[in-house]
């Protein structure tokens, strides 16, 4: 939407900076309307758009090859992603979407109580978001689920110590503790943001700053959202929990598709070891004055050399088979193909959570830079900047904030829903 050509009536000189004609305070001086100013903002916005498309297609790419490789091993590892708490966070981000398009309408109408208040819900979505985003990265981490290298998610104890992390895992006791408390570490930025803030509303209340008051009490009910959206995490993954051997189990359904995929059964291999028992036979021991008497004889002259290393040969044959031997007619398939595969494995698994975390992490960067944009805003919303003539500020971070929604609605299914 456009703004219009018509100036306010609230035109101001500004010789100050040199210039002797008038325009509104919002109206920069290098732009001769309103409308020329909001679709140089509006083109501007678009591309930046652009280049975040670029961004992240680079990411998409590297999914898109590493899961043509390997997509057996996306499809179970994704077993231990909690669908629960991505389908929340899909909708806690379709909310805010709707509530920023609100805010933006709010804008153009001068609504400026309800703007504030739309902005803030936006804010309020985006902690809930990283709140949720908190307890699953924790759980994670605590389990093992790591980019290879540090992946070290055993089975048999998916929530290990900190003390066997560093006898059995060979981490140093800072990270072990780290891993182990990754969820206080994480929280305790946002404890101290709330803190601040609380204390600054406190303050100006005692100094009867309204300005200052009126925007750190939206910011204290946006800084309690995002221990909301822990809260809410919690209830989930605790629910979750028990169903921890689910995700075990499933991954191992994945393990066992991808055996059946690669013509490796379990029945076929004991159908295999049951053939080469019943036809094996005990080792033969080599004797070579009764089974190679001629060759020896031959090898007795020194001009014989060919039946010396003949009979060489066979001796040494003899002794590296003077263990078991597999029988002349057994089918015996070494093959590397029947080797177990599984999707457990630090080199495997440690893949698809790299680009889990690369992925998501990097979202969680923009949905940061949204919140901080976000509060700037809702200041400027407070101070009642925004009009029908001059919206541009809530318009073009509306979009960026959709886009950064739009993104997370393709993550979710390529991420989670793998299955």
């Amino acid at each position: 939407m456009a703004t219009t050509d018509t100036l306010s009536p609230e035109s101001e000189a500004h010789d100050d900076h040199g210039h002797d004609h008038d325009h509104p305070a919002w109206l920069a001086h290098h732009f001769d309307t309103p409308e020329q100013q909001f679709d140089s903002g509006k083109l501007g916005i678009w591309l930046f758009l652009t280049t975040e498309i670029l961004f992240f297609s680079g990411m998409f790419c590297a999914y898109a090859m590493f899961r043509m490789l390997r997509p057996e091993i996306f499809e179970g590892s994704s077993q231990f992603l909690d669908t629960k708490l991505g389908a929340i966070n899909t909708g806690v981000l379709l909310f805010s979407s709707l509530t920023m398009a609100w805010a933006v309408r709010c804008a153009q109408t001068e609504e400026h109580k309800k703007l504030v208040v739309m902005i803030a819900s936006t804010l309020s979505c985006a902690m809930v978001f990283l709140g949720v985003k908190t307890i699953e990265y924790s759980h994670k981490w605590g389990m093992g689920l790591l980019p290879p290298g540090t992946y070290f998610y055993d089975e048999s104890n998916p929530h290990p110590t900190a003390e066997q992390l560093v006898s059995q895992h060979g981490f140093t006791e800072n990270t072990a503790y780290f891993l182990t408390h990754s969820l206080y570490f994480l929280c305790a930025p946002f404890l101290l943001v709330l803190i601040g803030v609380v204390i600054w509303a406190i303050i100006a209340k005692v100094k009867k700053n309204e300005f200052q008051f009126a925007c750190a009490k939206p910011l204290v009910v946006v800084c309690l959202s995002f221990f909301g959206g822990v809260g809410l995490g919690m209830i989930l993954t605790g629910s979750e929990e028990h169903g921890s051997g689910e995700h075990i189990a499933a991954a191992h359904e994945g393990a066992e598709h991808s055996h059946i995929e690669h013509g490796a059964t379990a029945a076929d291999e004991h159908d295999n070891a049951v053939d080469v028992a019943a036809t094996y036979t005990e080792p033969t021991t080599f004797d070579a004055s009764r089974d190679d008497a001629a060759v020896e004889l031959l090898a007795e002259s020194d001009l014989n050399t060919g039946a010396q290393a003949m009979l060489a040969a066979k001796e040494q044959q003899a002794t590296l088979a003077s263990g078991k031997v597999v029988a002349p007619d057994a089918k015996v398939d070494m093959g590397i193909h029947r080797i177990e595969r599984s999707v457990e494995t630090k080199r495997q698994a440690g893949v698809f959570f790299g680009i889990y975390y690369c992925m998501t992490g990097v979202h969680a960067i923009h949905i940061l830079g949204g919140i901080g944009v976000l509060v700037w805003l809702l200041v400027r919303a407070i101070r009642k900047d925004f009009n029908r003539q001059y919206f541009g500020p809530v318009d073009y971070i509306g979009l960026y904030w959709h886009l950064v929604d739009l993104i997370w609605i393709y993550l979710f299914p390529l991420l989670y829903l793998i299955r």
